[in-house]
């Protein structure tokens, strides 16, 4: 375990090497990115790593001038106040910040390149910064190098378990190598689920509608896990219904939910797509696998 260290100098600007940077959180001066600040905080101690809390301040086109520069230190004055409140919310551990320019989504993912983690709230502050926060959450993942956690608040009466969804995928293969790391990280259960329809088949590997194919799907899926590594309880749930639907119901009570997906273009919104619709309506955190250009 590290010790205990808050690094910034004066600007709010983060000093030191890259390689010490483990867990990036984006930070808006939302609740809910308060929130992604102290979810980042608890996994970083649990990991014994350091929390890296970015604030990227949009692009501003101004016309040169005394007025427009007293609007960019108004703005810059502002993102030091943020990244300092944010600082308050992590109570232990290492934590350092940065503010970068541009569009939030691309910084984020740029600042993430070496990371393990990144961490960003599912709303943002309202109004307009709402709606950007809430790209930011859609836009990162399957894009970002690194998986992509959306916090929100977990359950009411949430179990200690890790769900991870199943569909034959490499997306999902590598969703279940997180999700098997981070139910052992945790003391927790791993429920390896897969949905299934005598309609559609299954989530993306295109199975016709037979129970039996699916369940042999799913356990191939886990196989390695459960004969290799057995120190994680594996439990393989095999459920009729939408994917949304069924791993919505699953987060209702989860710690945690995980599932792969795939980058499409520059900047992903998943509309229309699985992924999209659990970021959007999980009911706990969620971790979202991918790496962009890679399907």
């Amino acid at each position: 375990m590290r010790d205990a260290a808050r690094r910034r100098d004066g600007a709010g600007e983060w000093q030191g090497a890259w390689e010490d940077i483990v867990i990036v959180v984006g930070v808006d001066g939302s609740q809910a990115s308060l929130m992604a600040v102290e979810w980042a905080a608890h996994e970083a101690a649990m990991r014994g790593v350091a929390v890296h809390l970015v604030h990227v301040i949009p692009a501003l086109d101004l016309p040169a001038g005394a007025a427009s520069e007293e609007v960019r230190q108004c703005v810059h004055k502002h993102a030091l106040f943020v990244l300092e409140d944010a600082l308050q919310h992590v109570r232990t551990g290492e934590a350092q910040t940065q503010i970068l320019t541009g569009d939030p989504r691309l910084g984020l993912i740029k600042a993430s390149k070496d990371a393990e983690l990144l961490v960003v709230g599912s709303h943002g502050t309202g109004g307009f910064w709402q709606q950007l926060a809430g790209s930011v959450a859609l836009g990162t993942p399957g894009q970002a190098t690194c998986p992509v956690v959306v916090a929100r608040p977990l359950p009411e009466h949430p179990r200690n378990e890790v769900v991870v969804g199943v569909d034959g995928s490499s997306g999902a293969e590598t969703a279940m190598e997180f999700a098997y790391a981070e139910a052992s990280l945790r003391g927790a259960e791993l429920y390896a689920v897969h949905a299934w329809n005598p309609v559609s088949g299954g989530q993306t590997t295109g199975l016709v509608g037979e129970p039996d194919a699916h369940r042999q799907l799913l356990e191939a899926a886990i196989a390695d896990f459960r004969d290799r590594r057995p120190a994680v309880k594996l439990v393989p749930r095999l459920v009729r219904g939408h994917p949304v639907d069924v791993l919505l119901r699953a987060s209702a009570e989860a710690g945690l939910l995980v599932v792969g997906s795939r980058g499409h273009g520059p900047v992903s919104a998943f509309f229309g797509s699985v992924s999209h619709a659990l970021v959007q309506y999980a009911k706990g955190p969620l971790v979202v696998i991918a790496v962009a250009g890679k399907t």
